[in-house]
């Protein structure tokens, strides 16, 4: 976990993946932590006891293995980030919800009452990422789905995002997709939506860039082949410093 990964590896995410464009410069992020659930089940097992009572109940609830390995190596690493960026034990970070900013509820955006850090964490296919960050952020990991499957989710997404993906030659289109999918699912997690909005009511892109807003800063990120993922980040607020180019220290794996 945190403590127990080799050194930290700097990474250019305004220049981030190899065959897309360099993206606008990251402003509010702090950390971004990548890991393989297989490189840190035994150790997130042995610490479950970090985890609170909520958290506990969900890994109790898992039928299957790798679900429950892939939850648990998600959180115990989101506590002992939070733990060291807020100089408390990782067992001792409480985290709660705000409301939704769709419809109320109290499944809004994760946060730590009465501080000053963001973060948002996602996990797929045994991977996990973690941001932390001074304004509102979100991130997203996702496999590339099979192309039965764009062609069945894409009706989903923005007008636009369609046609973008029906020009695309079919090989093509499910690195697209999953690079689309992750830019949308990033941007409501950090707005606090979430996937309780209609896909096709926020445009992110499903080409080699993401869209820009005066709000929100969505950048590709470096991943293993297969996968796809995002950052969005909120460009104003209490937090926010001018933009500049900026390495993230990305956590070895």
């Amino acid at each position: 976990m945190a403590r127990k990964m080799q050194e930290d590896t700097p990474i250019d995410v305004s220049a981030a993946g190899t065959d897309r464009p360099a993206t606008p410069p990251l402003t509010g992020l702090e950390l971004l932590w990548s890991g393989r659930v297989s490189s840190h089940a035994e150790d997130a097992a042995a610490h479950r006891h970090l985890l609170d009572a909520d958290e506990s109940a969900r890994v109790a609830a898992f039928r299957r293995s790798v679900d429950r390995d892939a939850y648990t190596v998600a959180h115990v690493a989101l506590r002992r980030l939070l733990g060291e960026r807020l100089g408390r034990p990782p067992e001792a970070i409480t985290l709660s919800r705000e409301p939704c900013t769709h419809c109320g509820g109290p499944h809004g955006r994760p946060v730590v009452p009465g501080n000053d850090v963001h973060f948002s964490l996602s996990h797929s296919g045994g991977l996990v990422m973690i941001a932390l960050a001074v304004l509102p952020v979100g991130v997203d990991v996702e496999g590339v789905p099979a192309l039965d499957t764009v062609t069945e989710v894409a009706a989903q997404l923005h007008p636009a995002e369609r046609k973008e993906l029906a020009a695309l030659p079919a090989e093509q289109r499910p690195a697209a997709f999953a690079g689309c999918w992750t830019r949308k699912e990033a941007l409501l997690k950090a707005t606090g939506v979430g996937l309780n909005e209609e896909l096709s009511l926020t445009y992110v892109g499903a080409g080699a860039q993401p869209a820009t807003s005066a709000d929100w800063l969505l950048a590709d990120l470096p991943t293993d082949p297969g996968f796809a993922a995002a950052i969005a980040v909120h460009l104003t607020g209490p937090g926010a410093r001018p933009p500049h180019a900026t390495s993230v220290a990305v956590k070895a794996r």
